[in-house]
């Protein structure tokens, strides 16, 4: 019998979501967030098929992820609930340096994620295997679980998706470059932002930063500039696609956006770079609306704006 493959199977660590409204400091509204559960709903969104992996609180906050999952049309099956902990929370607030993130995420349940607890064979049906830095940040079982996934998703054939989503709150610099050094060399397709990228290497310059990561064993590499667009490269070929100018107001969840809409066009048969061409005006449009989940746009929104040049 052979193996229903599933688009996309996305790793990591949901968060509900506050975020305050800029006009009224004093009231927030609710939401959902996570990097990769951001990547794995804006896949779905995109038409493709998406299952995700991780651990929910026994509470009101697990339950209602669990609902919108379900309404998203993801493969919940790798989904587990820990009755000893608690769903990972949020909070957004919008300062003179742009939104401000304050976590309550120690001990959530996704950080209690270990290699015993892995659905190992919903991971080994990905066609694209999907998971990032703060996967493995968030403790170090989470993080042994995350490399015991790549194995077994790339030993049955998945494309290994690896976004960096540094987060320095998480843990030192000094683990985190070794981390994901190590993990990026094993990637097929490496995404980064230009922040990111000059913590890890201590390069500013966007073509040295492409250049690190082939050296470091990345394959195919997006480093995303914000407002600027996104380079590629495959190593033989290197492309810079402006960004859009639009009216941005939250830009939480752009990146997450980006990697869902590049992963579910790759799914559906594009290219690398007709994918890369789709996830950066995706990932512009998330930028317009609040919050992580939200915004994140259709295809036909996303063929508007690509059609509007």
């Amino acid at each position: 019998m052979s193996v229903q493959h599933i688009d996309v199977v996305s790793l990591g660590e949901p968060l509900y979501e506050f975020s305050q409204i800029p006009q009224s400091p004093g009231r927030y509204l609710q939401g959902f967030g996570g990097d990769t559960m951001n990547c794995a709903i804006a896949a779905a969104r995109q038409g493709a098929s998406v299952a995700y992996v991780t651990r929910l609180g026994d509470d009101e906050f697990g339950r209602q992820f669990l609902q919108l999952w379900r309404d998203e049309g993801l493969d919940v099956s790798g989904v587990a609930i820990d009755s000893q902990a608690h769903t990972a929370v949020y909070f957004i607030t919008h300062g003179a340096d742009g939104h401000v993130f304050n976590y309550l995420r120690k001990g959530s349940a996704a950080s209690r994620l270990g290699p015993a607890d892995l659905p190992l064979e919903l991971i080994k049906r990905a066609r694209y295997f999907h998971t990032s830095g703060i996967s493995q940040a968030i403790s170090d079982s989470a993080c042994d679980a995350t490399f015991a996934a790549i194995d077994a998703a790339k030993g049955a054939g998945a494309v290994f998706v690896y976004d960096s989503n540094l987060r320095l709150r998480l843990w030192p610099l000094a683990r985190a470059r070794e981390v994901i050094t190590a993990t990026l060399a094993r990637a097929d397709y490496f995404l980064l932002s230009l922040e990111d990228a000059e913590a890890l290497c201590g390069l500013k310059d966007p073509d040295a930063i492409v250049d690190w990561c082939h050296r470091s064993g990345a394959g195919v590499v997006a480093l995303k500039l914000g407002a600027a667009g996104v380079i590629g490269s495959d190593s033989t070929r290197r492309l810079h696609i402006d960004g859009y100018k639009l009216n941005c107001v939250d830009a939480t969840g752009a990146g997450d956006c980006f990697a869902g809409a590049l992963l579910a066009r790759m799914a559906a048969g594009d290219d690398f770079w007709q994918g890369l061409r789709f996830a950066n005006a995706a990932a512009a449009l998330t930028t317009t609306g609040y919050g992580a989940v939200a915004p994140l746009p259709g295809p036909e929104a996303v063929r508007q704006l690509l059609n509007r040049g």
